[in-house]
């Protein structure tokens, strides 16, 4: 039973249905179509419905599916019983061969296609190239077949006009060593004439469409199809085939088979040849026969590669021999076309012969030795036309008719053998089936002395002018008591037949009346030898040996040549012996409507192909007995979860036993049967309550084996994380370890070195301890070495390293000349002006006595702006208590001082400027530049902003420090803005009036 598909899709296998009835064929068949299910089962044969559009169901992944697999394990699909046949070739050693058929246009070519696409993708695991090569060949002769022998149709766009039989010949590992193709029954007819709507062979308009000019022009011929006689109604008619791109295809195929370039160019010749054929046409001039358009002979003797007057007497005349003596006879009209016409006709069945004979040659097995390579076997593809009723059936419709009934006689009782040779390796008991036996019908048509050929042959070798009426007769005398035979004169009441005209034969599929119209002229297919010495005659060695009965002489007798009828019959005894010598699988094509639609189903079309492919009859002789078989051991793998008896595995003798104990637990044991090897069931209801049961059951045991194994994935994961953290965490140590040794190492001797470890470099840390080791130990390194250094200082010096530290922390990166590598002596107005430094000195005590301050922090010559906006020369003096203002041309006299409590702030620029602003509480902000410095372009701002920074933090009180420009200020309570700006030219920094505030002017050079 196929696996994974839910009953929503319909029933997989027609076995399986609940009554066997046309009814329910039909209704399930169309579920799974509309459902996009184009594949079913009846037991081990594969119903196919053409979807009319492509599906995504041929890749490589689908064939990953099926590859392997048994029939019943996965959806039913084309590869499902490719893989079948490959299987049972490669593991019992047995040629197979797959049956497939149906009507034109249900897609028995593209199946083919498939299963050859399969076979060739699960093979040469090794990529042998030699395989690949015979692979490749195997694939690329479809094409240039499609191309010779396929045709559209009214029904089909690629409508097969021939019988194809394919033996892939496999060495003893199972790869593809070779193949050979044989061909049944070419509808040579459609050479000269199509119906409306029809075109003939591809390969003339591919030539027409895709050669390029140079060869149309050498083969004497135009892209118009429309310009030639044979082919013009199908040049009219619009259709989705690219000729051109085809064209290109078909040529690389057949280099790649093996063509050579003379014989390609000999294909296309005779192409050519059969088109200007065509096209020629003859008069009378008297009692004269003559051909009006004469320039086609010349051109018809240059593609044949003969003499012109050869031609053209072939054509117009017929050699006789009479005895010894050689006459020759004039043709009418009426002749010359009609030996122009089977001209054309034998011409196209030799070449596309030759095609076939020619891939034969090249892709049969050669030098095999089965002792020294080991069996070789085959797998057989049949792709042949199915059963045909058109309006007018001719003899084409006839043989194809007779196939069928020969190929469906070979289908039932292969079924029927299969079965009753099952039922007896089981030992079950086996009841006789009734079915329809069509060996009547074949016996009608193919018996000796009494079949319809037989009375064909007869009429066709009478002396004396035959005709198809004749026939009729003959058929009448003979068949008159037959009970599928009918024609108007055996029953006059049935006006559907014609009288001299139609017969009817009551087929398997149905009735069909044959007009045997050209019965007589189809069998004898006659053609004149003046033609086949003609041919055989050139000069092209190709054409030459197409035609090897024309190298006979008018006067050697020669057997009468067999007819159509009769080849034809021994080509189908010869098929049917050979499939019934292989294990035959079968692939049954419907075609859903005529409109080549994927939506519709037209439920008429299709209920008469089930009834001619025998589609109803196979399910009643599947069903007759049991409708599922299934081996012990498959059975219990599938349904072992049902009984507590048998899961998970069951301690019976046998599996046997084990199945009887399951089934008699659900109470179906009347209504199976036990044989040796396998479990029967007879009805399908037991066998869908099997699946429910089971479906329920796995959806339990799925829950439970996710539990578990969610559970185990967890406690692994567990003991992998713990296991993991173990190592980890004494990784860790490890390296900790090392890495601290490593320190010791390095910095065992550091303090009796001269930097005390500067230069020492730290080795790499761990990565667990990377963001410890740069913020802790480093750190600490760092604070340890800063206070060995620094241990070791006086106060004046550790008050200058605090200044220098603030300043840093202060002005890093955003201010260039910090003053940090000389020393800052802070009391610079005695150095800067030695000659008042007396003066200074004078104030200074007096002020220290005044104000009690403890230390001079800073002091240095300024250039200031007045309450008045003017600016003037002062000194600043700033002590651990007050910032003193001072006149230096007054001996310093003290001006203004300002209690440090007051200041609040302090902003500089970025630049090398030299301009402070000590910003107050009461906005009345103190704006200088520092001038005077010995030596003259020494930078004091650092010195200032780092020694004001560390007294604050001494006093644990906070002091703003701003880089800024321009600099924001209040004076007396009013904003302004200071600029600087260089100046060229300017000797001395300066300051003046600006509209928003004031302007610095600094030196510029």
């Amino acid at each position: 039973m196929a696996e994974h598909e839910s009953l929503e899709f319909g029933k997989a296998d027609f076995v399986l249905l609940d009554t066997v009835s046309m009814e329910e064929f039909m209704a399930n068949l169309k579920l799974r179509f509309e459902k996009g299910r184009i594949y079913s089962y009846i037991g081990e044969v594969v119903v196919s419905v053409n979807p009319y559009r492509a599906m995504n169901i041929y890749g490589r992944d689908t064939i990953e599916q099926y590859k392997g697999r048994e029939l019943y394990e996965r959806p039913p699909h084309l590869f499902a019983i490719a893989d079948a046949a490959y299987k049972a070739m490669k593991r019992r050693n047995k040629d197979t061969c797959i049956v497939i058929s149906g009507e034109s246009g249900a897609g028995k070519t593209e199946a083919s296609k498939y299963i050859m696409q399969y076979i060739a993708a699960i093979t040469n695991p090794n990529q042998r190239a030699e395989v690949e090569r015979v692979k490749n060949m195997l694939l690329k002769s479809n094409c240039v077949l499609e191309a010779f022998g396929n045709a559209k149709t009214n029904r089909n766009d690629n409508s097969s006009r021939f019988g194809k039989y394919m033996d892939i010949n496999f060495d003893f590992k199972g790869d593809p060593i070779g193949g050979h193709i044989n061909n049944y029954l070419l509808e040579k007819s459609r050479v000269i004439f199509q119906q409306e709507g029809e075109r003939s062979f591809h390969s003339f308009y591919q030539l027409l469409s895709g050669a390029p000019d140079s060869l149309l022009h050498s083969l004497h011929i135009k892209k118009d199809p429309k310009a030639y006689t044979y082919i013009k109604i199908g040049g009219q008619i619009k259709t989705s085939i690219n000729d051109n791109a085809d064209f290109k295809a078909v040529a690389d195929a057949m280099k790649v088979i093996g063509f050579t370039g003379d014989e390609i160019q000999t294909v296309y010749k005779i192409l050519a040849t059969i088109l200007h054929l065509g096209n020629l046409t003859f008069g009378v001039d008297g009692d004269v026969t003559l051909i009006e358009n004469t320039k086609q002979v010349s051109v018809i003797r240059d593609l044949l590669s003969t003499k012109e007057e050869n031609v053209e007497k072939a054509l117009l005349y017929r050699t006789v021999a009479t005895g010894r003596d050689v006459i020759e006879k004039q043709h009418t009209t009426q002749e010359a076309s009609y030996g122009r016409d089977a001209l054309a006709k034998a011409m196209y069945e030799r070449l596309f012969c030759w095609i076939v004979g020619r891939i034969n040659d090249i892709i049969e097995v050669k030098n095999y030795d089965a002792r020294i390579h080991g069996k070789n076997t085959v797998i057989g593809v049949l792709d042949i036309y199915g059963f045909e009723i058109f309006q007018n059936n001719s003899f084409e419709q006839f043989c194809i008719n007779y196939c069928n009934e020969k190929l469906q006689q070979l289908f039932i009782q292969l079924v029927l053998k299969q079965e009753q040779e099952e039922y007896q390796r089981e030992g079950i008991p086996w009841k006789h089936i009734d079915y329809f036996n069509n060996q009547i019908i074949v016996d009608l048509v193919e018996q000796q002395h009494k079949g319809i050929f037989s009375i064909l042959d007869e009429a066709c070798m009478n002396v004396g002018k035959v005709t198809d009426e004749v026939f009729l007769q003959g058929l009448d005398v003979k068949l008159a008591k037959h009970a599928h035979f009918s024609s108007r004169k055996l029953s006059p009441t049935d006006k559907s037949l014609e009288f001299d005209r139609d017969f009817r034969i009551r087929h398997y599929a149905g009735d069909v009346a044959y007009s045997v119209v050209g019965f007589i002229d189809k069998n004898k297919d006659t053609l004149f030898q003046d033609f086949k010495r003609l041919l055989y005659n050139s000069s092209n060695p190709v054409l030459k040996g197409m035609w090897p009965e024309g190298k006979l002489r008018i006067t050697e007798v020669t057997k009468r040549p067999l007819t159509a009828a009769t080849l034809f019959k021994n080509s189908m005894i010869l098929l049917v012996e050979n499939l019934a010598s292989k294990e035959p699988y079968y692939v049954r094509c419907i075609k859903p409507n005529d409109v080549k639609s994927p939506l519709l189903f037209e439920h008429e079309r299709c209920r008469h192909q089930v009834e001619y492919l025998g589609l109803l009859e196979n399910v009643r002789v599947r069903r007759a007995g049991f409708a599922y078989r299934q081996t012990y051991p498959r059975f219990l793998q599938r349904y072992k979860m049902i009984s507590e008896f048998t899961w998970p595995n069951h301690d019976l003798p046998s599996d046997k036993e084990a199945v009887k104990k399951l089934l008699q637990g659900c109470r179906f044991d009347h209504d199976v049967a036990y044989g040796k090897t396998k479990v029967f069931i007879r009805t399908p209801r037991t066998l869908f309550s099997l699946e429910e049961q089971r479906a329920e059951m796995v959806q339990r045991i799925i829950l439970f084996l996710q539990k578990v194994w969610r559970g185990a994935l967890a406690r692994r994961r567990y003991r992998r994380m713990r296991a993991a953290l173990i190592i980890l965490q004494a990784y860790r140590r490890y390296k900790v370890k090392s890495y601290i040794r490593e320190v010791n190492r390095r910095f065992k001797n550091v303090q009796s070195m001269k930097d005390y470890g500067r230069h020492v470099k730290w080795p790499t840390p761990p990565k667990v301890l990377r963001v410890f080791s740069s913020w802790i130990f480093l750190d600490a390194s760092f604070r340890w070495w800063a206070w060995t250094l620094i241990k070791g200082l006086s106060p004046e010096e550790t008050l200058q390293v605090r200044a220098k530290v603030a300043c840093l922390e202060a002005l890093k990166s955003q201010r260039a000349d910090l003053g940090l590598q000389r020393d800052w002596e802070g009391n610079y107005l005695k150095r800067d002006s030695p000659d008042t430094a007396s003066s200074f000195t004078l104030i200074s005590s007096m002020l220290q006595r005044k104000d009690k301050f403890m230390r001079v922090l800073f002091s240095c010559n300024v250039r200031k702006i007045n309450r008045f906006h003017k600016t003037e020369n002062r000194a600043v003096l700033i002590t651990d208590r007050h910032l003193y203002k001072m006149d230096p041309l007054r001996q310093y006299k003290p001006m203004k001082s300002i209690p440090l409590y007051n200041v609040t702030g302090m902003s500089i620029s970025s630049g090398k400027d030299q301009l402070v602003v000590f910003h107050t509480k009461d906005s009345r902000d103190l704006v200088v530049c520092l001038q005077g410095m010995v030596p003259a372009n020494e930078s004091r701002i650092g010195e200032l902003v780092g020694t004001l920074l560390s007294h604050f933090k001494r006093l644990k009180r906070k002091l703003q420090v701003n880089i800024a420009s321009p600099i924001q200020c209040s004076m007396n309570g009013r904003k302004c803005t200071i600029i600087v700006e260089p100046k060229i030219n300017q000797s001395q920094p300066d300051f003046t009036k600006s509209r928003s505030g004031y302007i610095l002017n600094v030196p510029g050079n």
